[in-house]
């Protein structure tokens, strides 16, 4: 699994490119834009050369290119085509092919362009909902159907997270000017899924809260270690793997009874693993929250 992934099938090259399956064997019998091997068994098998090649193309036809005039560019005109279109301000609404395919080639100098070219017309903020969380999104089905590897994930979830470091303490030293909440940001034990967790300690801080940020993987009883210097502390946190549905109500019945009985302390959370939270009466002081957007609109 810790393997970057070589080869592709036709459903993969759909999943990451947004092309339909029907319409890349179209594209690949009629104007032999790809080249796939095939098994024994004749089902076509893609590398990343075929892949590169079809993220390009994607991007070209989003970007107006009729297939007939793409078929036409000499193969080796096509990269240098599409960076010249992700220079311009064009490439915004486009930009997460671009971020994919900066993704499945390591390339880091492409996720700089590409963001940049973003940041001329939008804020970090913007960048962030627009487009980085809807990549996201995409490479959690991308993960799940085993079409991108753990080493393409990491790699472009380290640069997003670098994004969010960097301006999150360009703000870090203003003082907060707001005092009737304190936030503690964290994740549960075995928890290590931290970019949204990430995010929202920025947003907590441009809305002029104190935040403290612990991190990945934090025990109840480290939590109770802050109680001893602050009250009324709301913490904030993302169940994404753990604490997992065997898991998640002995989890909140612990947090209440250690953190949630003493003062006006809160637990807000998102994540995967709250889902079915929905139906059943939590306890108090615990609230669930949809999205990063709806959290970000109480603070």
């Amino acid at each position: 699994m810790n393997n970057v992934k070589n080869y592709f099938s036709i459903k993969d090259l759909e999943n990451l490119s947004g092309i339909k399956a029907h319409t890349i064997r179209i594209w690949e019998k009629r104007y032999n834009l790809l080249a796939p091997d095939r098994t024994d068994s004749n089902i076509r098998l893609y590398d990343l050369k075929n892949l590169q090649k079809l993220l390009n193309i994607t991007l070209l036809y989003n970007n107006g290119y009729k297939i007939s005039k793409i078929a036409n560019i000499e193969e080796d005109k096509i990269p240098i085509v599409v960076r010249e279109i992700v220079s311009e301000n064009s490439v915004k609404s486009h930009s997460i092919n671009a971020f994919k395919l900066a993704m499945i080639n390591f390339d880091q100098t492409m996720f700089f362009n590409t963001y940049n070219s973003l940041l001329t017309n939008k804020s970090f903020r913007e960048i962030f909902h627009e487009v980085f969380i809807p990549l996201l999104n995409e490479l959690g089905l991308l993960w799940q159907t085993d079409t991108i590897s753990p080493s393409h994930e990491h790699f472009i979830t380290s640069l997003v997270k670098q994004k969010i470091l960097i301006n999150t303490e360009k703000i870090q030293h203003l003082e907060p000017t707001k005092k009737d909440r304190i936030f503690v940001l964290y994740l549960p034990e075995n928890e290590i899924h931290e970019i949204g967790l990430l995010y929202l300690n920025y947003e907590v801080i441009l809305h002029g809260y104190k935040a403290i940020f612990l991190g990945q993987t934090v025990p109840i009883d480290s939590l109770q270690d802050l109680l001893n210097y602050y009250g009324d502390l709301t913490f904030i946190s993302y169940f994404t793997i753990e604490p997992n549905q065997s898991k998640i109500d002995d989890y909140l019945k612990e947090f209440s009874e250690k953190i949630g009985s003493q003062g006006n302390n809160e637990l807000w959370i998102l994540g995967q693993q709250t889902r079915r939270l929905k139906n059943f009466s939590l306890p108090n002081k615990v609230k669930i929250f949809d999205s990063i957007d709806s959290l970000i609109s109480i603070l």
